[in-house]
């Protein structure tokens, strides 16, 4: 395709053989003698010394031509920037540096009108594709596009790159870019087959990692691409049956990040860590039962972290959640200060599948004293002394059974509830929740 080093161009300059090989004093020493040699190009790429340097991750030489003011944004024969190269490349430091000098992250090409963002995600380089977008949130871009248009930008295909992680076998660039306000139902136009959604192409390219991310963030099992397929039958007729079980309509619904709750946007790292781990470990338990009956369950990642946590609670004797009476409460509930425990938090949060038309949910309140949540905090763990190990676990389990008799209708059905893993395994994968108005029960 003609993109960065691989379109295998050899340099028989000098210049350009010194910048590949990252001779910084011999690069200085010719641009010293003759300043115009940084206006040479490549015969058949048009590549500048820039391009070079940013291709292959020389960034002391590229540091030295920024400060001699070269254009950052300079144009190859295919109307690509060293930004786009070294991201292509997945050379960290030469982005960051390109960007510092003010690169501009909104320059298409001209092979399929892409933008440095799009080729980060096709190359599944996620810490350059971090860097980009959080250039977005402070560049110039951000204030004549706008932060969420420019994440969601369409290539010549008329694909995000969102469509590209996920027909490019990437979910960690999907996972970065869902948290980042991509459009999970969002359709083609040329790429891939005409109409497709990403979860379209993830079930055609049978990424089992990236159906997981495009269902947890949202993405419709039901929708349909030109053709009128859904995932499903795409995923069927391309023999991947792993991906094919988890999208089959008639299986349990996954659980989604409640990422229209305002106190959920608003979460620091360490809460929201809990809570995306009490996401995974749910959905995990939801795809194992799936794929036992088709007999090619993976083993979960999470299995041995799990095991870990679970030796670890029964060696000390910790508050556990008042509502399944399993986990440690972890997450404190505010302004009321009630605690529960991750997986018990999200099944509150997640218990109706957001509506993309609403833009405004309705906001779960505390299942202890029903008052509103404005924001969830990491909870202190209180740890009993040994000494005072079998009076206090007999408190506790007074103190459950006072709770859990005098508690509202709410912390009522999430006690019934049992654990978060506990509903994933279920085959229907709905449970009921006591709230003001009517409620869709499906996750």
């Amino acid at each position: 395709m003609g993109q960065g080093p691989s379109c295998g161009e050899r340099f028989e300059n000098g210049l350009f053989r010194a910048v590949q090989n990252g001779d910084l004093e011999l690069v200085d020493a010719m641009v010293r003698t003759d300043p115009t040699v940084l206006e040479q190009t490549t015969p058949r790429m048009k590549m500048s010394a820039l391009h070079i340097a940013a291709a292959y991750g020389q960034i002391e030489i590229l540091s030295m031509l920024l400060e001699r003011c070269v254009n950052p944004d300079v144009l190859n024969c295919n109307k690509q920037t060293p930004l786009m190269l070294a991201t292509m490349n997945g050379k960290i430091s030469c982005v960051q540096r390109l960007i510092e000098a003010g690169a501009n992250i909104l320059m298409f090409d001209s092979l399929n009108r892409r933008t440095c963002l799009h080729y980060a995600a096709y190359y599944g380089h996620s810490d350059c594709l971090e860097a980009i977008i959080s250039a977005a949130h402070s560049d110039p871009v951000a204030a004549t596009w706008g932060f969420l248009r420019y994440v969601n930008i369409r290539d010549g295909g008329g694909a995000t790159p969102l469509h590209i992680a996920a027909r490019r076998r990437q979910p960690r660039c999907a996972q970065i870019l869902l948290a980042n306000g991509a459009l999970v139902c969002a359709l083609t136009c040329g790429y891939g087959y005409p109409g497709s959604s990403p979860l379209h192409l993830a079930a055609r390219s049978g990424s089992l990692e990236c159906v997981r991310e495009l269902l947890a963030g949202g993405a419709e099992r039901l929708q349909v691409d030109a053709a009128g397929r859904i995932p499903y039958t795409v995923a069927m007729k391309r023999k991947n049956r792993a991906c094919a079980a988890l999208l089959n309509p008639s299986a349990a619904e996954p659980l989604v990040w409640p990422s229209k709750l305002k106190f959920i946007n608003e979460l620091n790292q360490e809460a929201k860590a809990l809570l995306e781990r009490a996401l995974v470990e749910a959905n995990m338990e939801r795809e194992k039962a799936i794929l036992q009956q088709i007999s090619c369950s993976p083993p979960s990642p999470l299995q041995s972290d799990v095991e870990l946590d679970d030796a670890e609670s029964e060696g000390c004797n910790v508050e556990l959640c008042c509502i399944c009476f399993e986990h440690v409460c972890t997450l404190e509930v505010h302004p009321c200060g009630h605690q529960m425990c991750a997986p018990c938090t999200l099944a509150l949060c997640c218990y109706k599948k957001p509506n993309i038309s609403s833009n405004s949910p309705t906001a779960p309140l505390c299942p202890f004293c029903r008052g509103s949540i404005t924001q969830l905090l990491v909870a202190k763990i209180k740890v009993t002394d040994n000494a005072e190990s079998e009076i206090s676990s007999s408190k506790q389990r007074r103190s459950r059974k006072s709770n859990f008799s005098e508690g509202s209708s709410s912390f009522k059905s999430l006690s019934a509830l049992g654990s978060l893993g506990k509903i994933g395994a279920q085959s229907t994968g709905r449970f009921s929740v006591e709230c003001d108005g009517e409620v869709d029960k499906s996750f």
